[in-house]
């Protein structure tokens, strides 16, 4: 069997943290922030961490099985 292949973009959008978790950057913060408040703003520069549902369908993008 082959090994996998990581997913190029996946690459790019997540990153491990060290208990092995996925951080991920908020949506909502590349255009049209004028009517945005400036604590919305704020709050999306932050990365959060990937919900429970989400992890195993990642980490298959990111090879991590």
């Amino acid at each position: 069997m082959p090994k996998m292949k990581s997913s190029g973009s996946a690459k790019k959008r997540f990153e491990l943290t060290g208990t092995g978790k996925i951080k991920r950057k908020r949506a909502y913060h590349s255009h049209i922030l004028t009517k945005k408040s400036p604590k919305r703003k704020r709050e999306l520069r932050s990365t959060a961490i990937i919900s429970a549902v989400d992890e195993p369908r990642v980490k298959r993008l990111l090879a991590l099985r």
